[in-house]
């Protein structure tokens, strides 16, 4: 009866690919799941010297992947020695692509970042690196992302980690640092009390206009007020004319209310101790001649 060998089996983990060798030729691409690699039959002892094929396969783990480059002594455009650190996140995304167009797609990533930190560091001065960082990650990314995607590789971020000066830079940076933000507080401090100054003077403007437009308000109402009193007082004066314009015509119709008066005035007179009375007899003695 002819022996045989059981075969062999391989397990894909989830969130790996398999890459199924048959002789050194890439076959297929495993998904996750298990899987039987086949051993030779033994049927005669002249099978022995038969050859058989050799199976082999390789695991990718396609999860999300952080590879840090670490302390690159860098020149910028200034003749400025620093040492970066950067963190590149990458996943593989075709594991066929990654493992035949590259011999190691992990060395290929950290050489390629560090060549893409160095070109763009170099056409940076230490100001544009201190002021404007993220244009480093970016240029880094931008470059990484183009090369990366050709052995079937994506480029999920590149960030500067660390940035290391020389000692004596680092203090006179430092110093540096600490004035422009003090420059910056000051700057921030006379923008806001021109601002104060700013509001309170249109502030002051608005109420002075308020005030004006009282005080014109205020000054219309009493002249308006005064004339609608000179108004009423006019009527009250033309209507005691009237009045006695009135009782004027009474007493040319009837003389006799005249005569009446008088002796009433008389009368009351007569009643007042100091009160004087002056007749004009000349004028009296006249009338009579006549």
């Amino acid at each position: 009866m002819a022996k045989t060998t059981p075969n062999k089996e391989i397990i894909v983990r989830d969130a790996f690919r398999g890459l199924w060798y048959h002789d050194g030729a890439l076959m297929r691409v495993l998904e996750p799941g298990r899987y039987e690699i086949p051993h030779r039959r033994r049927w005669n002892p002249a099978d022995w010297f038969k050859r058989y094929p050799e199976i082999y396969v390789r695991q990718i783990d396609m999860r999300e992947r952080d590879l840090t480059i670490k302390g690159q002594e860098i020149l910028t455009s200034d003749k400025v020695a620093i040492r970066v650190s950067i963190v590149v996140r990458y996943r593989v995304v075709d594991p066929q692509m990654a493992v035949q167009i590259v011999d190691d797609y992990e060395s290929r990533i950290y050489t390629d970042v560090q060549l893409a930190a160095r070109r763009s560091l170099s056409s940076m001065t230490l100001e544009d690196i201190l002021t404007n960082r993220n244009k480093l990650n970016e240029d880094i990314l931008e470059e990484v992302t183009e090369s990366a995607t050709s052995f079937g590789v994506e480029i999920k971020r590149a960030d500067v980690k660390d940035l290391i000066f020389p000692g004596d830079l680092q203090t006179i940076m430092n110093r540096v640092l600490t004035a422009e933000r003090q420059s910056q507080a000051q700057l921030i401090e006379a923008r806001t009390r021109a601002e104060v100054d700013r509001l309170e003077a249109q502030t002051r403007a608005e109420r002075r206009r308020i005030e004006a437009q009282a005080d014109e308000e205020a000054m219309r109402l009493s002249a308006q007020a005064e004339a609608d009193a000179q108004h009423i007082q006019t009527e009250a004066d033309i209507r005691d004319l009237q009045e006695r314009a009135k009782a004027a015509n009474v007493y040319v119709d009837h003389p006799v209310l005249v005569r009446l008066m008088e002796l009433e005035t008389l009368r009351d007179l007569s009643q007042v101790a100091t009160a004087r009375l002056y007749i004009d007899f000349d004028k009296s003695v006249d009338m009579a001649d006549d």
